[in-house]
């Protein structure tokens, strides 16, 4: 970067970004196939998620969600400039991207409730404990083994739905990010390892 370069992205911000990128891909390919490896890898997202939204609320500037939530004219105007080749330039992120944090933020966490409440149906994890279960055990019947094997099923599914989705917004993510870094010519990727972008022209 030149020496113009302006501090954008604090360490935090970015330690954070590449973590949940590296943790995310691993709860995604372990799947069923490491459960103990899935399980944990998710746990650690929500304590990134957990950190994430007080450092949204406490952080640097750019971090905090105060930066980068706009209305949905502002995205819209966002968008329709990009047509023009020539889209305003933000030193945070610019009204699609900050649209798509929040997504981003608010899907994964869908997909780790999903998954915690799956677990909760196996009878592990965290919520577990918290179940309270008015069948005795000595009592359950094949008719209430039916019943947990369905919740299962059903949040098992509502999981690995939420998951793909949240794929699909990655991949959106990452298109978006190819098109500011050559309509605004900086290196986005780059700018989240160092933390510096160019400044406003």
């Amino acid at each position: 970067m030149s020496e113009t370069s302006v501090q954008v992205w604090d360490i935090f911000v970015r330690v954070f970004h590449w973590s949940l990128v590296f943790f995310f891909t691993v709860t995604y390919l372990s799947g069923d196939a490491l459960e103990t490896v899935h399980a944990y890898a998710g746990y650690i997202i929500i304590i990134l998620l957990g950190l994430r939204l007080i450092w949204g609320v406490v952080g640097t500037p750019y971090a905090r969600f105060t930066n980068f939530i706009y209305s949905p004219q502002s995205i819209k105007a966002y968008l329709k400039s990009l047509l023009s080749k020539h889209p305003k330039h933000y030193l945070g992120h610019n009204p699609a991207g900050g649209a798509m944090v929040i997504l981003l933020l608010i899907f994964v966490a869908l997909t780790s409730w999903s998954g915690l409440k799956a677990y909760q149906a196996e009878g592990k994890g965290p919520l577990a404990s918290t179940e309270i279960s008015w069948v005795n055990v000595a009592q359950a019947d094949n008719d209430s083994r039916d019943k947990g094997k369905k919740g299962d099923e059903f949040w098992e599914d509502v999981h690995e739905l939420l998951a793909n989705f949240t794929l699909f917004l990655i991949f959106v993510h990452i298109a978006g990010v190819f098109v500011s870094s050559v309509l605004h010519k900086e290196n986005l990727v780059r700018a989240m390892i160092s933390g510096k972008k160019k400044p406003l022209e």
